[in-house]
């Protein structure tokens, strides 16, 4: 289907769409053999609740932001090579349906679509696409993925220390494990390089297992070695928010 569109009018244009629509922050879009495979609304469990996104597929990278005003402006703009992820089907929950799980090394992350037919047909294009990707980059497939983040109302205790969250003792997440942490058991501070070059919060006990992995791999090298000190800060809010939507159907290209 894709190589058909690549070089046609139709798509470039959709495609402009796409930039126009997340402008002027949003990154350019066009690229040779880049096609435009469908768009859809849907929800993305973020760490206090579900919020609406409108989502682009094209045949190499997934495009992804907030919604604004509905195929005029969106924000937030994410984008997402096809060959660092990998999606798995789950089974519907009491609190959420039709779901399923986008894995990269910088971020997963649970989402909901409209309908089971609306799931399988986005998990089966991001399947061709990200297979079809991989043949012609020639690129191995990444192995290493970051946590999905618990959300917030998943639990009313620290899930390292079992204390119990209130206005003065606050949520956070720790970016190796995912898990619902205070403050008190998440002030350290390491660089997960797929996630930032900056340290990022973390547990205590990730910190540890991390730090022990990174002296084991100094020891194995021949050169110096690295800082194993690491800077402590607090850290700021990890989500945006958004007015709620409607669902809407996705929209796939026609050959």
């Amino acid at each position: 289907m894709t190589p058909r569109l690549a070089f046609t009018e139709d798509n470039a244009m959709r495609i402009a769409a796409v930039e126009r629509a997340f402008a002027p922050s949003g990154k350019s879009l066009a690229k040779p053999g880049r096609v435009l495979v469908g768009e859809g609304r849907l929800l993305k469990l973020c760490r206090h609740s579900l919020q609406p996104k409108m989502f682009f597929l094209f045949n190499d990278i997934i495009v992804y932001g907030s919604i604004v005003v509905h195929r005029f402006w969106y924000k937030n703009q994410h984008i997402i090579p096809l060959e660092d992820t990998i999606v798995e089907d789950l089974a519907d929950s009491l609190e959420m349906k039709n779901q399923w799980l986008i894995r990269t090394p910088k971020k997963s992350f649970y989402m909901s679509a409209a309908s089971e037919k609306e799931k399988q047909a986005w998990i089966s294009h991001i399947l061709e696409c990200r297979e079809q990707q991989l043949i012609s980059s020639r690129k191995e497939p990444t192995t290493s993925f970051a946590a999905a983040w618990i959300p917030d109302r998943a639990s009313d205790i620290c899930m390292r220390c079992a204390d119990k969250f209130t206005v003065a003792q606050r949520r956070h997440h720790c970016r190796q494990c995912g898990f619902v942490v205070c403050n008190s058991c998440s002030k350290c501070r390491i660089v997960i390089p797929a996630i930032s070059a900056k340290p990022v919060r973390v547990c205590t006990l990730c910190f540890n297992t991390l730090l022990r992995e990174k002296a084991e791999q100094a020891g194995k090298r021949s050169s110096d070695g690295f800082d194993l000190e690491m800077p402590m800060y607090e850290a700021s809010s990890d989500e945006d928010s958004e007015e709620g939507y409607d669902m809407m159907p996705i929209q796939w290209v026609k050959p």
